[in-house]
């Protein structure tokens, strides 16, 4: 039980608030739960990428490699939300490396500082960890119409 001169608390990772101001809380302030939250790897991978992925700029995650497993995994209904990314998480903070294709002539150091400030900010709200750390990693700029042209306008070197 709480000593009298101090408020209940309640744990979330990362941080210590008082219950009557957990968002969402309907537990009384006086009453606490005990027990702990534990959230996989994949899934913070998953929820950074998903933010990364809707800062605009951004055409794609991961380097080639991945991005060559990820068209299969596309055909067969499976995508990987954290491909090209990459997470550590401890007991109170998490550190992330995204790897990512900027759409040209989007401003790379614009999309990356986006990118690291949206990563960051859903992982901060959704997951209730702190985020020690963003890395953005540029593997290559997309080209609009590369894609579509590249295999229709290569002419064959046989006949």
């Amino acid at each position: 039980m709480a000593p009298a001169d101090k408020a209940p608390r309640s744990t979330v990772p990362g941080r210590t608030v008082p219950s009557s101001t957990v968002p969402g809380s309907t537990v009384p302030s006086t009453t606490t739960t005990p027990g702990r939250t534990v959230v996989a790897d994949g899934v913070v991978a998953k929820v950074a990428g998903i933010a990364a992925r809707e800062v605009p700029g951004v055409f794609a995650l991961g380097g080639g490699t991945a991005r060559a497993f990820g068209a299969l995994r596309d055909v067969i209904g499976t995508t990987d939300l954290g491909q090209g990314v990459r997470v550590e998480v401890g007991e109170t903070q998490v550190a992330a490396d995204v790897t990512i294709v900027v759409e040209y002539p989007a401003p790379m150091h614009t999309v990356a500082e986006q990118v690291r400030a949206a990563v960051a900010r859903t992982i901060e709200q959704l997951v209730g960890m702190e985020v020690a750390e963003v890395n953005v990693a540029i593997d290559d700029v997309h080209i609009p119409g590369d894609d579509a042209d590249a295999d229709s306008t290569r002419e064959s070197r046989v006949s």
